[in-house]
């Protein structure tokens, strides 16, 4: 048995589920650049292989199911430190029960991947709930966010579908990267500070009115802020126009 490390993309973990089928079994998948090598056991370099990614793909997809094939990838975009082993345990029991493998909630393989599921579920809802676009110069609109698991693609669909019209930036601090749309279609791009548009001159009055309604609306002696907090996340206070001051 030996540690896998491989270079972090969805194909490449796809391409150490065929080794551990069809090379040696894996004790471990660890991301290249986080690997920490110990005297206890060995390791194999594993390069993306775009066609064994795609036979493991098409072999989720028929064997298991196209449900199952869409669960695995959301639990690839989770920060869960041990993800990449509970979606090989997760594949390695869909081959052998295959699409019944969602309806067995008690079983601590699936449990895992349902729970990780969850977690990424709850936090694309807060993205659609949460996110506050300004009006950046040239009409694009534009957003800073920093959440835990990487949504972007998650939310892509439900922007593209609402803004149409609008030409749109949905920045991942934190990842470095933007998911970046118009007119119905959209792309992720590495994306940093220096790319981000110029704030135009009625985004920086609105945000004033805003906030300013903000501030008049509330009922001061009702103030409830374990309240507020349990609706609102402070992790997402950030970048709320009304809480940046």
């Amino acid at each position: 048995m030996l540690d896998y490390l491989y270079d972090g993309t969805f194909e490449g973990l796809l391409t150490c589920i065929h080794h551990h089928y069809y090379t040696d079994r894996a004790s471990g998948i660890i991301q290249r650049d986080a690997y920490q090598s110990t005297l206890l056991g060995g390791f194999m370099d594993v390069e993306t292989d775009e066609h064994k990614a795609t036979t493991v793909y098409e072999a989720i997809e028929k064997k298991i199911s196209t449900y199952d094939l869409r669960r695995i990838y959301k639990a690839y975009l989770s920060v869960d430190p041990d993800k990449e082993m509970k979606i090989l345990r997760y594949a390695v029991m869909g081959f052998k029960v295959g699409g019944k493998i969602s309806l067995m909630h008690a079983d601590p393989v699936v449990a895992d991947i349902q729970g990780i599921e969850k977690k990424i579920d709850v936090e694309r809802e807060r993205m659609l709930q949460f996110v506050r676009f300004s009006v950046m110069k040239g009409d694009v609109l534009y957003v800073e966010i920093e959440p835990d698991n990487d949504v972007l693609e998650l939310i892509a669909g439900y922007f593209c579908d609402r803004f149409r019209s609008d030409p749109f930036i949905i920045h991942d601090v934190g990842r470095h990267k933007a998911l970046i749309a118009y007119g119905g279609r959209w792309y992720i791009s590495a994306f940093d500070e220096q790319d981000v548009p110029e704030t135009s001159e009625d985004e920086k009055k609105y945000r004033m009115l805003w906030r300013n309604y903000f501030d008049n609306i509330a009922i001061k002696e009702r103030t409830n802020p374990r309240c507020q907090k349990n609706f609102m996340p402070v992790r997402y206070w950030k970048h709320l126009t009304e809480m940046n001051r």
